[in-house]
This record gives C-alpha cells, structure tokens and sequence, in this order.
C-alpha cells in the first residue's frame, strides 16, 4: 500500500500522472506536461505538493550539541528565526543524508529530511542518541506524519502568498522563517526556501489543514495562473540549479568533498562525525569530483551513463541528466576522476556506443 498525501486525490482529480516515490504515490506530472510546468516555475508560479518530506523536532538543552556532533555544518553561527542547509555523515565518509534544519532557540530545532530517507535517518539520530549517555534530556519528535508541505515557488510566489497572510514576507530573508497564521490556519511555517531556484516559500501546516489552504491558494491565485507542479519538473528545476539529489548525486558512498559540499563542511569550527576522515581526505585531496556539464550535441545524458577521455577511456559516470526544457540542451551532473574536473573542460558522455561531447561548466 502506498502512503498517501493530504492532497493525493486532488492530483488524481486532475488527471496527474502518478506513480511510487519515496513509498508514496506522487504526482510525476499533469496533462500540462513537465517542459510547461518547468517554464510555468521559472516565469510565473507553481505549487509543489512535497508532504512526503519528512520533519524531525529535536529540543532540550543538548539540542545545539546533539546536532553540531550529528551534522557537518556550523549551526552555532545562525540566529533564531533563520535555517541552515547541511548533511549528515554516516561515519563511514558518506552521507545519510542531506538536510535543511530549522533553529528555533538553541533548545529547540526542526530537520526536514529528504522522504526517501525518514525510517533511516530517523533509525540514525536515534542510535547516535542512545550511544552516549551525555544525550540525556535529549528529546526527538517524529512528526512527518502529522505535517503537510507546499512548495510555492516562482518569481510570482511572494506577491501571491501575500495576500494570504498579514506577515510581511518581503522582510523574510532567504534561509529564514517565521511562523505565521496563512489562509487562516494559525501556526504555518513560512519558510524562504525551495529547491527550484526560482524563488518563493515552502509552508509547512498540520496535515488535518492542508485543504483549506490548498483550496485558498488557488482561489487566490487565479490572476497569476498559478498551477500545479509534479516532481518531473522538481527535478529539472532543481537540476538546472544544479542542487544535488539524494540517491543521485550524493548518497552513503560520497563524500560531502566530493559532492562540491566542501562549504557546508565546517571542519575546523567544530567537531562532528567523520571530521578526521574529511580532514584527511582534504589533506590527500579527493581522487573523484561531481562535476556539471553540458551537452555539445543534442542528447539527454541519463544515470548510469558512462563518462569518457577524448580516447573512449572510462573516467566516471553521469548521477543526474535531462534535456532541459527551454534551450533544449542536454546537462547533467556526475563523478569523474579529479584530473579530468576543470571549469571548461571537454568530457564525453558514452551514450549507445556514440561518444558525446561536452563542457565542464
């Protein structure tokens, strides 16, 4: 059985194309297609039904100290009120996962984690909780379950959103949030974050209201042709911004070094699970890097493809690629040997036997 959404028969009423992700079932797309909905994002505004993330409170006095030893970035240096994105190491010089954690006081946090990865992290904070007796009073909420998430993301966002809540959103920095009353519903995480690189808010509410504000978001949001999205064009969005995806481009077998995450990786501010691998493997120098290219020829890059030298030699593979929808140029991201990883560089990606080109950028 499939989990479901608050929303899920509203997307099937839609006539959304749905299929399994991360144990729920998901919109991929609507009738509208995913290259229209990605330009629907990027030049006006679409709503995301991303209720399948997962949401982690962590709260007492070691709340701070729990998550500084848990977590690769410095979450000391954040005032309350503002997020902090960062990964997880799992010990072995890979990632569990990566994350956006919320600071509401240094006594109470909020991590949201990717859906795929809720039963393992959560498994994860609690074996590392219960490996020192130093966590006690440490107290860890799951609260996926009762939450529900809309990303509202495009440079028309803020203007439409604005008109549900008396909260100046303007004033709302990027990383920052406030909790607000939205559309009539008291308590709504207005969260200046998103994963398309267009701007907007992800809101987060008790799962019992999401409805309510689904339906008052659209009502609202007439004028400006606001529509929904499906992950199809999360993805391309996300990879146009070139924002890594768990299980693609980072996972428990990459470094945040490898992975470009090297500013997230606060190795001399703190300790934390793998500093001394990662100091080492900065010292040393990784031997592979996640690099992001374009195509040269018409053609879609996909995972798994190999990545080649000019003579056909193996030198990586391909974690993400897609045509994107407005230049239709092929781009993607993957890990290649640190020699060949050079802004400007040529790389061939090996697709049916052909070799094709293209540029490090």
């Amino acid at each position: 059985m499939l989990k479901t959404t608050p929303f899920t028969d509203i997307h099937i009423a839609l006539g959304a194309k749905m299929a399994e992700f991360a144990g729920f079932n998901m919109p991929i797309q609507y009738p509208t297609g995913i290259n229209q909905e990605h330009m629907i994002v990027r030049e006006g505004v679409g709503v995301f039904d991303v209720s399948h993330m997962g949401e982690f409170w962590v709260k007492g006095d070691k709340a701070l100290d729990f998550l500084q030893y848990i977590t690769t970035n410095d979450l000391s240096v954040i005032p309350a009120g503002k997020a902090q994105y960062t990964c997880m190491p799992n010990g072995k010089g890979g990632i569990v996962d990566d994350l956006i954690i919320y600071k509401y006081s240094t006594t109470k946090y909020l991590m949201v984690v990717n859906a795929g990865n809720i039963d393992k992290d959560w498994a994860w904070v609690n074996r590392i909780k219960d490996s020192n007796k130093d966590w006690n009073g440490l107290i860890l909420d799951n609260a996926s379950s009762r939450y529900g998430q809309l990303a509202v993301q495009g440079p028309k966002a803020t203007e439409l959103l604005q008109l549900l809540t008396d909260a100046d959103l303007k004033s709302i920095d990027y990383y920052a949030f406030r909790e607000w009353s939205f559309a009539g519903v008291p308590g709504v995480i207005l969260s200046n974050t998103g994963y398309t690189g267009a701007g907007g808010f992800e809101l987060y509410f008790p799962a019992e209201r999401g409805i309510e504000i689904w339906n008052a978001l659209f009502e609202v949001g007439k004028p400006f042709g606001l529509a929904p999205i499906g992950l199809g064009a999360r993805d391309s969005l996300r990879l146009e911004k070139w924002f890594c995806l768990y299980g693609h481009d980072i996972d428990d077998t990459t470094s945040p070094l490898e992975a470009g995450l090297g500013w997230i990786t606060k190795l001399d501010a703190k300790d934390f699970i793998d500093r001394d691998f990662l100091k080492a493997q900065k010292a040393e120098g990784v031997k592979r890097k996640l690099v992001h290219f374009e195509c040269l020829e018409r053609a879609i890059p996909r995972n798994g493809y190999e990545i080649c030298d000019e003579n056909g030699k193996t030198i990586g593979h391909v974690t993400s690629g897609i045509m994107l929808p407005n230049t239709k140029v092929g781009i993607g991201m993957g890990y290649v040997e640190t020699a060949f990883a050079k802004k400007g560089n040529i790389i061939y990606i090996k697709i049916r036997e052909k070799l094709i080109s293209a540029k490090e950028v």
